[in-house]
């Protein structure tokens, strides 16, 4: 199939959007220099992310379709997480010209399959040549006339639930750091995510006052909750939903470990929740979250660490 430099830019691009269907919200896709996405709200919700090689995934632990499916589900998940439902993706693609052009269409096709399962598609974007890998992806979103779903708006005395695996992701690397190849299920998760993408619509017409994408540990995303509400998030930790396939570690791993992309909101204390989401909490009058009235644990991702 050749590598990329020996496809060249244009004929690569022509081989990626041949592998690319659009959905009725894609009113023109790639081939044009934009595309163009109808915004039936007339608001449109935008997120973008960035996926460097050897900081946010290694080749040599996942594979491409399994990588493009992660890149997809992370912006995806931060636009449900505003009440929006995914309309579009434009994906900036860097490579090294010798990588083998058969990887980056697996690449699209992992893009372009998770769009289907949360009722998207890949609208365009652009190849480029580079040292090393990274994916640029800005995902798009439509309100449907509704009011967005913000960290802001959480009050004293509303109960905190969360939606979809909590640490699986972070066991599953935990695994592949120290050499080990199983349990298969964790590995997965952290290969390929799983955002339950009905959350956000559940969220609410359940009357949700805030909601988010867990994306850098369950901690670390309900304190920038409470700070944009200015409210103590008060956990109890006996409710946080700890399978025994994440071993001792798994409270640990559930309270501090990203990329799941569950999701995690507040709701008055009044509401009736569905069987799919599992209420570990309360918003009290004060700052931070608390842990069993403690300091939380430490551990969740950070960009930039010293």
């Amino acid at each position: 199939m050749g590598t990329i430099g020996d496809v060249g830019e244009f004929g690569l691009i022509a081989r990626l959007t041949r592998r690319l269907p659009q959905g009725p919200d894609v009113r023109l896709g790639p081939g044009d220099d934009a595309a163009v996405i109808s915004a039936p709200d007339g608001r449109v919700v935008a997120t973008t992310d960035l996926l460097v090689e050897g900081r946010h995934f290694r080749r040599d632990w996942s594979g491409p379709y399994d990588i493009g499916r992660k890149a997809a589900a992370q912006n995806l998940a931060d636009v449900v997480a505003m009440g929006a439902r995914p309309t579009a993706l434009l994906v900036g693609f860097a490579a090294p010209p010798d990588t083998e052009a058969g990887w980056a269409e697996r690449l699209y096709d992992g893009l372009a399959d998770e769009c289907r399962v949360a009722g998207a598609s890949v609208a365009g974007g652009d190849v480029v040549g580079a040292p090393g890998i990274t994916l640029a992806i800005t995902a798009l979103g439509d309100l449907g006339g509704a009011a967005p779903l913000t960290r802001s708006g959480a009050r004293p005395g509303d109960v905190v639930a969360v939606r979809g695996r909590l640490g699986h992701a972070a066991a599953g690397l935990a695994l592949l750091t120290g050499g080990r190849d199983g349990p298969a299920e964790l590995i997965a998760a952290h290969r390929r995510p799983e955002p339950p993408y009905a959350a956000g619509e559940e969220a609410r017409s359940h009357g949700a006052t805030a909601l988010l994408d867990v994306s850098d540990g369950l901690v670390q995303d309900l304190g920038h909750l409470a700070g944009a509400s200015g409210v103590r998030i008060e956990i109890d930790s006996s409710a946080v939903p700890v399978p025994a396939i994440l071993g001792p570690d798994g409270l640990l791993h559930a309270l501090t470990g990203g990329e799941d992309h569950a999701f995690a909101g507040t709701f008055p204390p009044d509401a009736v929740l569905p069987s799919s989401w599992t209420v570990i909490g309360t918003a009290r009058e004060g700052a931070g979250v608390r842990v069993d009235g403690r300091e939380p644990p430490t551990g969740a991702w950070d960009h930039f660490p010293t």
